[in-house]
């Protein structure tokens, strides 16, 4: 089992700024997050948008402002558990807490962060009888790196930008690896997508590299134990059988705020209530910050997320320490040099 300092649930812009945070007092940190990747929602929704208000940055993107925040924290190696959702925080009788992932991750820490914004970003799932069995075989919602699409039918249904992008990608494969059919479903010929995705989406449907089906998915055909057909209602009122071998559904994300209701800590609106001088909440050890929390006068944006971060990691270390720590500065003080690993302390 995995022992650190600190456990930080949720790996955007907040989360990450918290491990800078908890760096700075010399904790160690690993990160949770649903997502296969650093960045939370500001990287799925806001992953090309400009933001104008971060302090000093004039503007940049959110990939950028998480690549940013990626570098910073370096200096204190976090370890990263991506794409696994924490399903159980339970408090130790020697102190401490045991977190647990959906994934049978077992870490245990003598510190808890949520920085899970608002939940935990999980895919849109399509609700079909009996299409559930076929999760992680037949029907992916994400596809793993080693999956191989190589000479299969394989049908990507959605109308967004993901959908576009995922037949894109299935269709531009290199040959050896290409599936040997890709269809585009929806429910409309109709894409929300940028005008250069729709372009390559046309190019590709003229030479005959995806095919587009249009209707509304009502059913599945299941053959021996194998997805082998979706159903489809079309615009006409007729019935299509959509052959395939595998089912990728790009339905974009949606937040649950998932088990954490289930942890004791007090909420208020599904948000939880915090201490506004150390960001604790009601469970000694455990703090929050970020969209995750409210309080008289919260405001959700991400630079009051970092003053939260902040304070939160202040009112952990003297927790832990037993006494009141006293502030230092980047620019003076050799001890944070040296963990930065910056200056003539850190050479």
């Amino acid at each position: 089992m995995l022992s650190t300092d600190a456990i930080v649930i949720g790996a955007g812009p907040v989360g990450l700024f918290q491990v800078f945070q908890l760096g700075l007092h010399g904790l160690r940190a690993h990160v949770i997050d649903a997502l296969p990747h650093p960045g939370g929602q500001c990287a799925e929704l806001y992953g090309d948008k400009p933001i104008y208000d971060i302090p000093a940055v004039q503007a940049c993107t959110g990939h950028e402002l998480v690549q940013r925040l990626l570098a910073q924290i370096q200096p204190f190696a976090p370890q990263f558990h991506l794409g696994q959702q924490v399903d159980s925080v339970q408090a130790q009788p020697g102190g401490g807490f045991l977190v647990g992932t959906t994934q049978g991750t077992q870490l245990q820490a003598r510190a808890v962060f949520i920085a899970s914004g608002v939940g935990a970003f999980v895919p849109r799932s399509l609700k079909l009888p009996g299409l559930d069995a076929f999760e992680g075989s037949q029907l992916r919602y994400r596809l793993d790196e080693d999956t191989s699409l190589t000479g299969q039918r394989v049908v990507v249904h959605g109308g967004d930008e993901p959908a576009v992008q995922q037949a894109i990608a299935c269709a531009s494969a290199p040959e050896a690896q290409r599936p040997a059919h890709t269809t585009l479903q929806h429910r409309r010929d109709v894409f929300d997508a940028p005008p250069a995705l729709l372009e390559q989406l046309q190019a590709l449907r003229t030479a005959g590299r995806i095919e587009v089906a249009i209707g509304m998915a009502s059913g599945i055909v299941e053959t021996q134990g194998r997805l082998t057909a979706l159903e489809l209602t079309t615009p006409e009122g007729t019935q299509q059988s959509l052959p395939l071998d595998l089912l990728l559904v790009r339905l974009g994300l949606v937040p649950r705020l998932g088990p954490i209701a289930d942890w004791g800590l007090a909420l208020e609106r599904k948000q939880l209530v915090v201490d506004t001088a150390t960001f604790a909440t009601n469970v000694p050890g455990i703090h929050a910050v970020g969209d995750a929390i409210t309080y008289p006068g919260k405001r959700k944006l991400i630079l009051s997320g970092f003053h939260e971060a902040t304070l939160a990691a202040f009112g952990a270390a003297e927790w832990l320490a037993g006494h009141k720590l006293p502030l230092e500065y980047t620019t003076s003080s050799e001890r944070l040099q040296k963990l930065l690993g910056v200056g003539e302390s850190g050479n």
